[in-house]
């Protein structure tokens, strides 16, 4: 009997989570709580709030302490080459239209995270780095600016071998930008990584195949499809389709959770609203498709907190139910 595209274990690890997304909303919120007590001074005028920063956006999970880092964007025509296969642009863009998103081309975040506990300093994917041009690549201007030295990072998780998530492992000279970090990534994964040459490695976003192995090849940490990689706070998530090894992240933190997605879904409108549609970085289309559904259906049922790497920036929200469909709904 085959497995359900969206691994067993993820629909466990929700159900603990379930009963605790009401409570946790409130200590998982940016935002302090308003001091019900406080009267405004009426001949003092409300401060201005902060500029938003462009790069990064702090939030908590629980107690800890969490920043999305923008890396940059991506941009696809829409033309079905990629969102839609089998549809037509017009299907394509009476989706986008109806959510306020312009037709012509769809527009993806890229934004990795980061989660500080008490004694280590996590990474969760590492962006483009080189490997996409100008438009993508700015993590580490983003982790100056949250203050954080590559130096510092404990452990990087790695969704899945694409450019745009492991392209900032190494600098233009094959350096590691992450020297102390342990590379955690699934055995299926490091598998179809190892498996490359110059060729195919190009074919999914990386330059430069074999200074990058042999870069990273030391530091790579592999694990079982969803195994507990650090107990109580990040738990491997198999969520089939995408690539041989992709792996979402649950990171736990007393009664709050976060679901780290990778690439199970790329944009907050179409894979949201027409899971079902075929998109072509999935190298199994058809288990990539349900196991959007899946996670959809489980996600929206149990108010699980989500993190999605494309969805506009800071990636950070829940699904809802809506008029018999599904919709994003950001923090």
């Amino acid at each position: 009997m085959s497995r359900s595209p969206l691994s067993v274990s993820l629909v466990l690890v929700m159900l603990a989570a379930a009963g605790l997304a009401a409570c946790s909303r409130g200590a998982d919120s940016s935002k302090p709580p308003a001091d019900a007590t406080a009267t405004p001074s009426a001949t003092t005028s409300t401060p201005a709030p902060a500029a938003q920063s462009e790069a990064i956006k702090p939030f908590t999970i629980g107690d800890l302490a969490a920043v999305a880092l923008r890396d940059g964007a991506l941009e696809f025509p829409n033309d079905n080459q990629i969102f839609g296969v089998g549809h037509t642009p017009d299907e394509v863009a009476a989706v986008l239209s109806a959510g306020g998103a312009p037709t012509d081309k769809l527009h993806l975040g890229l934004q990795p995270l980061l989660v500080k506990t008490t004694d280590r300093v996590l990474l969760f994917d590492t962006g483009a780095g080189t490997n996409f041009g100008p438009t993508a690549g700015q993590l580490l201007t983003a982790l100056a600016e949250a203050g954080v030295d590559p130096k510092s990072v404990t452990d990087i998780f790695i969704s899945h071998v694409h450019g745009d998530h492991v392209g900032g492992l190494v600098d233009a000279q094959g350096a590691l930008v992450f020297p102390a970090a342990t590379i955690h990534l699934s055995a299926p994964e490091w598998a179809f990584l190892s498996g490359m040459n110059d060729e195919t490695a190009r074919n999914v976003g990386i330059k430069n195949y074999t200074p990058f192995m042999s870069a990273i090849n030391p530091r790579v940490a592999k694990f079982v499809p969803d195994s507990q990689i650090i107990p109580d706070l990040v738990k491997a998530v198999e969520i089939r389709g995408h690539t041989p090894g992709h792996s979402g992240y649950l990171i736990t933190s007393g009664e709050s959770s976060l679901l780290y997605i990778g690439d199970t879904m790329h944009h907050y409108l179409i894979s949201v609203q027409k899971p079902e549609w075929p998109m072509s970085f999935d190298l199994d289309a058809e288990t990539g498709a349900a196991s959007r559904s899946a996670l959809l259906e489980q996600s929206a049922a149990r108010g699980q907190r989500l993190y999605a790497v494309h969805f506009p920036f800071p990636g950070i929200g829940k699904i809802e139910q809506r008029d018999g469909g599904y919709v994003w709904v950001p923090e």
